[in-house]
Order: structure tokens, then sequence, then C-alpha cells
């Protein structure tokens, strides 16, 4: 081995190629932000509904799915005379927005029955969790339906990162990710000022340029201005905290780690976990949890719903469609209507005796649904702000299984508490639920138990849901493949026949509730002018 790192590819990872890397994370999530700043960005595309002018008097259209495609669409053409009835397989609406609180009921395909057991007022956002700013349709109906928002912490520098699988003394140990960022940061800063400082980047910079340049990472490392050197920051935190007298007085800061230790740690990762265009330090959430929207509709459209309706069949001529199902007394009946939205998951819709022309159901073959577990676990006191001082965030780790720790950021200081003991995708979530639900609490409790000493003894109880084994859904959202986003996608946006199709697998916005949301706007928008060209 000659020591010199490596790129997963396998390629020496030069300093020139580090600090392009460097460049391409902070230069995307810049350039996002400045684009989405000018107006430019990559934001939600539409912040309010079509207008629907003339209105739709006389037509009557039969939505399938009482989600947040659904209730969008039924609460819209209500609005602008249309007949509208909501057929819903559940026996509430709200589709994946669902909050589990207590006497909230769950059965799965495998049969485990779990009611939850959450003290009153604590609940957990066990599909929905977290709104971005920028999903201005989700946010138009917030504020028009009165869903009073409270903040969502998305990035705390005092949570826990804890790999297992790194190397160096941070190895199983849980770091505050402010100290990883602090140094990592602070460390490349430094090689990047005094590289540029010696004329290493004199071809990218003229003089003035480089100047700038290190003032810039000095700023941004925390660097000595005469040397250069990254010595630590109060930022990372204090080894003994500053207070009254001379002791502890100034206290006493912290001491960073080495670039070494940071690398091999592989905490750095973390770094880029809000980078991302869906991702923000602090997002928004309903307060009371995220079913408070899908309650606000249903309130609006409550006598259009009718529910434990199991769609079997969708039939359409040139006339219209008519839509069998059967009722919560298990008896078949039908639906007759002009036209149909249809708003069920195509995992589902796979097995409904659909009439649609061969290019359309080819399509509906086209996307795989992701398996997604999640679990709330109640505490029965609030160790992680009482014994470790973090109010809200996320505990990054790379144990299998258990993808994100989330805190609760609502109830604060009070004395029990809700958080998200698993997030978990792919192959480890089809894993993990196949598991009991008294057994996914274990590995759960198993899991935090190796960040937070008092995870154990403070556990009470649990809810988990696997969206994958949720009969009227069969996996938490849609997954496009390139080649499905080419040829399949195009063709279900369109009508076939009098059946339209909406949902969050018809955006680009895929498992977020904008997606759904925009998705029916989308589809009405459509519908509404065949109607009026009539």
């Amino acid at each position: 081995m000659d020591g010199r790192a490596t790129s997963a590819s396998g390629a020496v990872l030069t300093r020139r190629r580090f600090f392009e890397s460097l460049a391409a994370y902070g230069g995307v999530s810049l350039a996002m932000a400045g684009m989405d700043a000018l107006g430019y960005g990559f934001a939600s595309a539409q912040a309010a509904p079509p207008p629907l002018e003339g209105g739709g008097k006389g037509v009557k259209v039969v939505v399938l799915g009482a989600g947040l495609a659904g209730l969008t669409a039924a609460y819209e053409l209500t609005k602008h005379g249309y007949e509208v009835q909501v057929l819903e397989a559940r026996d509430f609406a709200g589709g994946r927005c669902q909050t589990a609180r207590k006497g909230f009921r769950h059965v799965d395909l495998l049969g485990n029955d779990q009611t939850c057991q959450f003290d009153e007022g604590l609940y957990i956002n066990h599909g929905p969790w977290r709104i971005p700013y920028h999903h201005r349709s989700t946010l138009h109906y917030t504020k028009l339906l009165g869903v009073p928002l409270e903040s969502f912490v998305n990035d705390n520098d005092a949570a826990y990162v804890y790999f297992e699988k790194g190397e160096g003394p941070l190895k199983g140990k849980p770091v505050r990710k402010g100290e990883i960022a602090a140094d990592a940061r602070g460390h490349a800063a430094e090689l990047m000022a005094k590289v540029a400082s010696k004329g290493g980047l004199d071809g990218a910079f003229t003089t003035q340029d480089r100047d700038l340049f290190v003032a810039y990472m000095v700023n941004e490392g925390r660097l000595s201005p005469t040397d250069l050197a990254y010595t630590g920051t109060d930022g990372r935190g204090f080894d003994v905290h500053p207070g009254a007298g001379v002791s502890p007085g100034p206290g006493k800061p912290s001491t960073p780690r080495s670039m070494a230790d940071v690398l091999h740690s592989g905490a750095w990762r973390t770094l880029t976990s809000v980078a991302g265009y869906e991702q923000q330090r602090t997002m928004l959430q309903p307060i009371g949890g995220m079913d408070q929207l899908a309650k606000a509709f249903e309130r609006k459209v409550a006598d259009k719903i009718s529910y434990s309706c199991v769609v079997e069949t969708i039939g359409q001529d040139a006339k219209g469609v008519k839509i069998g199902y059967r009722d919560a007394a298990g008896k078949k009946a039908e639906v007759v209507a002009d036209y149909c939205i249809c708003t069920i998951p195509l995992s589902v819709l796979r097995n409904v005796d659909l009439q649609a022309s061969k290019p359309f159901k080819a399509a509906m073959e086209g996307v795989a649904y992701a398996p997604v577990n999640k679990i709330g676990l109640q505490m029965k006191r609030r160790f992680w702000e009482e014994d470790h001082f973090i109010y809200g965030g996320h505990i990054y780790n790379d144990m299998p299984g258990i993808g994100t720790i989330s805190l609760p950021s609502t109830g604060w200081q009070s004395q029990k508490g809700v958080l998200l003991g698993y997030y978990s995708f792919g192959g480890e979530a089809a894993r993990i639920s196949a598991k009991s639900p008294a057994e996914r609490a274990a590995f759960a409790v198993a899991g935090g138990q190796k960040v937070f000493p008092e995870y154990a003894d403070s556990y009470e109880n649990a809810f988990s849901f696997c969206w994958h084994l949720a009969e009227h859904n069969l996996g938490g959202w849609a997954e496009w493949g390139e080649e499905g986003r080419k040829t399949a996608y195009p063709v279900l946006c369109e009508p076939d026949g009098r059946l339209y199709l909406a949902g969050e697998h018809l955006s680009y916005l895929g498992g977020w509730q904008a997606g759904a949301i925009e998705s029916a706007w989308q589809q009405i928008a459509k519908l509404h002018a065949r109607v009026r060209a009539a």
C-alpha cells in the first residue's frame, strides 16, 4: 500500500480531485439555492389550482381514492359545480397522509394487528412528515383550510452521528454533527487556503481573486489569518462551557479532531444530508400531526365520500364510466359517472379489472414501488433533551435497517415523547417487515441503545408501519427508472378514454404530498378543458 487515498472507483484521490469533489458538493447546493432565490429554481411548479372557468354543472365525476390527490380533485371539482362521488377503500380519508395516535388501528398483510397505545397528545407521522418551503401547492391548502404549521427541525448540529463501519477513534462513537462539520470544513479550508496562497491555483485566479478566495476560506474554516491554520472554533462546542465567575469563567474550547480521523470515520458523509432540493435545515409540519391536512380536506367534502368501498372493476365506453366495488358490508355495488379520476396507487390498480387500452395497461407495469418502514417509539422521558440537550433533528447512522432516528420537533421540554426509531427502505425494509411488531420494536430499541444509553430504560411502547404491507398501498411511493419515465410515464399522464390517473406517482415530486396535489390539479384541468370543449 502506498498510503494514497482512493475514490470509490479506485482512482487515486489527489488533492486536486478532492478539491473538485468539495466544490461539486458545495457548488450544487449553492447553485440550487441561488437559482431558487432568483426565481429560476426547482421549486414546486404550481402555487394555486387551475381556475376551471365556466364550471362543470351537470357533469358527474367519480374519484377513486380519498388520499390527497383524490381529496384535492373532489374539493376543486365540487367547488366548480361538478357532481362528485369519492370511493375510499379505508374507513378514513387521507391515503398515505396518516398519523398514528392513541386508538389508531392497522392490520397489515401478514396479519399483524396493532392498535396504537401512545399517551394522549403523542403521535407519529408514519406517512408524510415534513413539508419543504417551496412546496407551494401543499402550503396553499394548509393556509386555505386553516391548518396551523410549526417548524420541523430537519438538521441539528447538536444531534449525533454514529458510524460503526468507519475506522479510527470515532468508530462506534456518537459524535455531535456540528463537531464533524466544523472539523471537516476547517481542515478542508486550511488545505485550500494554503494551496491558493502559495500560487497553487494561480491558473484559475487573478491575484485579486486569490486574495479574496483566501479571505473566504479563512472565514469559512475559521482559520488563523496569519498562518492559515485550523485549530478549532467555538462553533464546534466547548469541553468546559463558559459561565459565571472565574470557574468556569471563559470555559475550555473543545479540541478539534484531525482530518484523518474525520475522513476515516465516514461521518463526513452526513454533511451532504440537507444539500438536496427536497431537504432544508428547517422545514414545516402541521401542529398535531400531518393528518390534520387530510382532516381539513375531509371536512369540506365528507358528504361526497363513501368509505370502506374497495374497487374491483373499472369499465368505460364512449358515454361514461362504470365502477364496480364492494361496500363496507361486503355487498357488490356500482357507480356510473361521466368521467373517472383514479388515484389508486399503480401497485394496487394493477390488480383491478380495468378496461383500458393495451398501451395504457402496459405502461402501468413500468414502475416499481418502494418498500418503506417507520416505527414510533414512546419514551417515558425526553432523555435526548434532558441529558444530551438535543432539540429535534436526526441521528444519522450506518446501522442496517435503522436508517434514521429522528427526534420530535414538538412538545419540547414536556415529560414524554415519541421519536422515530427507524426509517428504512428497500431490502432492509423488507427484512425488518418480516418481524412481528414486538420484534421490530426490540430491533429499533437495540439500535438506539448504541447511541443513547438511556434508550432501553426509557422505552414504553411502539407502533410500526410497513407501507409495502399496507393492503391499499403496496409500497411507500412510486420509484420510476429512466426508461419508465421516458416511455410509460407520459402515457399514464394522459387520459385513457374517460379515465384520468392522478397521484404522487404521476409527478416528479414522488413520495411528496405536493406531487399528489399538483398531479390532481393537472388532471382536473385537462378534464375541465374537455368538458368545456364538448
